[in-house]
């Protein structure tokens, strides 16, 4: 495949490869080409050129004909792909049948040629990551539900706090899953659309026919055609990439929290292990989650690129000097990086590896501290709430000094046990006793998720 040398290295760890050949350069040019063949049946349809030179066009619009080094020389003179590309496509029709070359690309502009291949292109990509999303959406279900009970710790500031469910957590990572697959359906009508307006965006060279093979040409490429062209207002871009940017922070939260759960000190949950995964150059012993660095690194990359994006929308006029050139390999690149996160959550969210009796222990590591709340709630139903919350103050703090269990320590004080009774404090000091909505919060993720998925 023709690509730059030098780009694979990481590519296999990053990106998912079914991404990277809708981006590589035979994506492009071939994207490209499709938009010229459809224009010529455009143009044939409603009558402004022959119907048989058609057949001439389409056999020429073929990427393996073209020298993909020869026209990366080409573009540093010309300024954009398009122009190089039209040339080579002039001269390979006309070898064959120099009538039709007279034909190629009439009416059109470059940026025509190279947004709209861009569009088919970001269509294959939107249907990978919808793949992907979707896939994901129900792996995580049927593990938020697998773990619906499943208690550990809560942690808020990086510390212990009252407990949650593991499925409570991962329901979590769930809706924002599906929250970004709505956004995906929601944008498809506004990005999915063609870009064609010729010199000036006026389609003055096709004068009354401009409209009619507007039409067909949206038609012969299955886009909608838009209300007028977009060659400098690129909010359509730019909002496909920022609903790229929120999935990759959701994954990258995702990750985040997979990574912490791994950490030695809490051992909770584990990336799925492979030979080889995850290993040291030097310490036999380590088990690294790699899957969940690709998810943090691209969370961490992607709003640098999306910036890019953001920047180059102020675009001057009707055809932008440098801003849009700064798009070329952005928002691809986006696209990529979102690819292979997926690619690295799928695999980490259909192996979770859970250790549920050291999520007790860990639990168990502040010796009932983080149930204390349920505790002083039942308390103070009955002594009053100051009282309550100054008596199981107290009643921690003894409990850290002397390194005895909460439940030792309330069974001690008296103004405790005459409230409440043996039974009751072992009820209160159960975690899976204190879990609050967290079954509800999961059937409601799983349900939104069925919802879109339905």
């Amino acid at each position: 495949m023709n690509q730059r040398p030098g780009n694979q290295l990481f590519d296999a760890y990053f990106t998912a490869r079914d991404m990277r050949e809708v981006f590589c350069d035979q994506g492009r040019v071939q994207a490209m080409l499709d938009f010229e063949a459809a224009l010529a049946r455009a143009e044939a349809r409603v009558g402004l050129i022959p119907q048989s030179v058609v057949a001439s066009i389409e056999a020429a619009c073929v990427a393996g004909h073209y020298d993909f080094s020869a026209l990366g020389e080409a573009i540093a003179t010309a300024g954009n792909s398009a122009i190089p590309l039209v040339k080579a496509l002039g001269k390979q029709i006309a070898a064959n049948d120099a009538d039709a070359e007279r034909y190629v690309h009439l009416g059109a502009t470059s940026q025509d040629v190279m947004d709209t291949g861009l569009v088919l292109q970001l269509r294959r990509a939107l249907e990978l990551i919808e793949s992907d999303l979707a896939q994901l959406g129900e792996t995580l279900a049927t593990q938020s539900q697998r773990y619906v009970a499943t208690p550990l710790a809560g942690r808020t500031w990086l510390q212990h706090a009252t407990p949650v469910t593991l499925g409570m957590k991962i329901a979590g990572w769930l809706g924002a899953i599906t929250r970004s697959r709505q956004r995906l359906q929601e944008l498809k009508p506004r990005l999915l659309v063609l870009q064609f307006g010729g010199a000036s965006g006026t389609l003055a060279a096709l004068g009354d026919q401009a409209m009619p093979i507007g039409q067909a040409l949206a038609e012969e490429l299955k886009l909608t055609l838009p209300d007028q062209p977009w060659h400098t207002q690129r909010d359509r871009l730019v909002e496909f990439g920022a609903v790229l940017g929120l999935i990759a922070g959701s994954l990258g939260k995702l990750g985040r929290d997979i990574s912490l759960l791994m950490q030695t000190e809490a051992g909770e949950v584990f990336e799925p292990s492979a030979p080889g995964k995850g290993g040291s150059s030097t310490m036999p012993h380590k088990r690294n989650p790699v899957g969940a660095a690709v998810l943090i690194s691209a969370a961490t990359r992607v709003p640098g690129l999306l910036s890019t994006l953001f920047s180059a929308m102020p675009q001057e006029h009707e055809r932008s000097l440098g801003l849009w050139h700064a798009e070329w390999e952005t928002l691809p690149e986006i696209c990529c990086l979102v690819s292979g996160s997926l690619k690295q959550a799928l695999l980490v969210a259909d192996g979770l590896e859970v250790d549920a009796e050291r999520m007790a222990r860990n639990l168990d590591l502040t010796q009932g501290l983080v149930l204390a709340e349920a505790v002083s709630i039942v308390l103070a139903q009955r002594v009053g709430r100051d009282t309550a919350h100054h008596l199981l103050e107290q009643c921690c703090k003894r409990a850290v000094a002397e390194q005895r269990h909460l439940r030792a320590v309330l069974g001690d004080e008296l103004q405790v046990t005459a409230e409440l009774s043996d039974a009751e404090l072992d009820r209160l000091l159960d975690p899976a006793h204190y879990l609050g909505q967290a079954h509800a919060w999961v059937e409601r993720a799983v349900a939104e998720h069925s919802a879109l998925t339905a």
